[in-house]
């Protein structure tokens, strides 16, 4: 097989194109940064480059990685069992050598973007490859997930300051409870599974519909950490119409998986997911755009 047949079906194993997920919200953490710092507007193309290619590099990464080390789990899950790894349409050692050329990826970026970046790039992606191994021994798993994604907003500020705002952590949180609760509604696929292979999850701890409800509560605590955030940073109208379309969409994801009837749950989670990371970032954006600094109106 050759090396671009390979490439294209390593970037399909990672669902290259879900890096949107949390790449918006890591984009307005940029934004904010800039707002905030003051900084000339003619170096946010530069710096916006280098934080994509570092959260490309990051995920890319950590998807890999995750891959590798489930291949054996996934090989026994049905839901799972054709995936490339364990259907033998890729090799281990390539897989490998992705994750190698990804991390050094988000290292060279990092060391674009200034030293604080750099010397905190590992330490990064200790956090994203020890999610990988939690759901053996923690039914929080689904938390770390969320915090590796969550930490990519203020990855974005530290990379356009050299510096870090408390303020910023609330779109962290934000970002840790929206990834933990749509990633619990994806887990209920795999609730016997689990219980039948001792794996650790939510749905395995206190069944579907308990983990739904769950799932309802981090993305309440979601709304709440993104109306926090807009209050620190006081934005104006169009963030909380931000927010409302959230609300909405998150609404719709609810609305579309039941503990008896799991069928969407596909929908809900790439598709309306999709759609609430980028209408976020555009009104976020706009507001900060349209509505400018702190005091100007």
């Amino acid at each position: 097989m050759g090396f671009w047949k390979r490439l294209r079906l390593t970037l399909d194993m990672i669902k290259f194109e879900h890096s949107v997920f949390a790449l918006p919200f890591a984009l307005t953490g940029a934004l904010l940064a800039f707002r905030e710092s003051r900084l000339d507007p003619r170096s946010l193309a530069g710096k916006l480059m280098w934080i994509v290619a570092a959260m490309v590099g990051a995920r890319s990464a950590a998807m890999a990685f995750n891959r590798i080390l489930d291949r054996d789990i996934d090989a026994r899950n049905p839901r799972t069992k054709m995936r490339h790894l364990p259907a033998g349409l890729l090799s281990s050692r390539f897989a490998w050598g992705f994750v190698v050329v990804s991390l050094l990826v988000l290292l060279l970026a990092a060391r674009a973007l200034n030293p604080l970046c750099f010397y905190l790039a590992p330490v990064a992606m200790a956090v994203v490859f020890f999610y990988s191994f939690t759901k053996r021994f923690t039914t929080f798993s689904h938390l770390v997930l969320g915090f590796s994604l969550g930490i990519a907003p203020t990855a974005a500020w530290i990379a356009v300051t050299g510096t870090l705002d408390p303020r910023i952590l609330w779109l962290t949180a934000a970002v840790t409870f929206w990834t933990a609760g749509f990633d619990i509604i994806y887990s209920c696929q795999d609730y016997e599974f689990d219980c039948g292979q001792g794996l650790f999850s939510l749905p395995r701890r206190f069944g579907i519909a308990g983990a739904l409800w769950i799932a309802r509560v981090f993305h309440l605590t979601m709304i709440a950490c993104l109306l926090a955030l807009a209050s620190a940073f006081h934005l104006g109208w169009l963030s909380l119409a931000g927010i409302g379309a959230i609300v909405l969409l998150l609404l719709y994801e609810h609305s579309l998986v039941k503990a008896n009837d799991l069928s969407r749950v596909d929908a809900a989670f790439f598709t309306v997911n999709g759609y609430v990371s980028v209408l976020f970032f555009l009104f976020w954006a706009a507001d900060m755009y349209f509505l400018g600094r702190p005091g100007v109106s």
